[in-house]
C-alpha cells in the first residue's frame, strides 16, 4: 500500500545519509519509477502542496 511505503521511506531517509533509488525500489518491490513517484509526493506534501507566492 502506497501509504505504509510512503511512511517507510521517510523513515530510512531520516536514518540515512543516503540511500538510491534503486535500493529503495528492490526493498519495496517497486520499479525505481514508483520511487520517484513517491519521493514526488513526499515532497509536494512537505512544501504544503502549493505553488507561487
Amino acid at each position: 500500500m502506497q501509504i505504509n511505503r510512503l511512511f517507510e521511506i521517510v523513515y530510512i531517509l531520516l536514518d540515512k545519509n543516503k540511500v538510491s533509488a534503486r535500493e529503495l525500489a528492490e526493498q519495496f518491490e517497486v520499479s525505481t519509477r514508483t520511487i520517484y513517484r513517491d519521493v514526488e509526493v513526499l515532497s509536494s506534501a512537505g512544501s504544503g502542496g502549493r505553488s507561487g507566492s
